[in-house]
């Protein structure tokens, strides 16, 4: 599984889940802090600010005390998913298929080949947008 998080600007933290993890609270969490650390390496105007917003879905993971307590704590703002909406999430709009589209019709040796060539399809999928100020 590929946990993706990323902005107009392009992937701001990703990683590979391990072969039969389960994302749960306690797993989440570990990804939330490493996600905190790579927006204040890549973004620093935005984590300074504090103006960074973090979009997640209403998995039981997103929305255990533990993972809001964190939120909370780290003053991280959580721009709300609706309850049992039927948009899809904006990996599954705009990543996902990029990334499928790259990777189409080729075979894979192992999981380790598919996670290598996944990390190149995601870099090259994602260019950051120049700035414009």
């Amino acid at each position: 599984m590929l946990l993706t998080f990323f902005d107009i600007r392009g992937i701001v933290h990703y990683e590979f889940v391990p072969t039969g993890q389960t994302v749960n609270q306690v797993c989440y969490l570990e990804v939330l802090e490493r996600l905190h650390e790579k927006v204040r390496q890549k973004r620093p105007e935005l984590f300074d600010n504090n103006s960074w917003i973090l979009h997640h879905n209403n998995a039981p993971a997103h929305t255990a005390l533990s993972v809001r307590e964190f939120l909370t704590t780290k003053q991280i703002s959580v721009l709300e998913h609706p309850a049992y909406s039927l948009d899809l999430a904006p990996n599954d709009i705009f990543l996902f298929p990029k990334i499928k589209e790259i990777l189409k019709g080729r075979r894979f040796d192992d999981i380790d080949d598919i996670r290598s060539n996944t990390t190149v399809a995601l870099k090259a999928t994602t260019k950051p947008v120049p700035k414009l100020f």
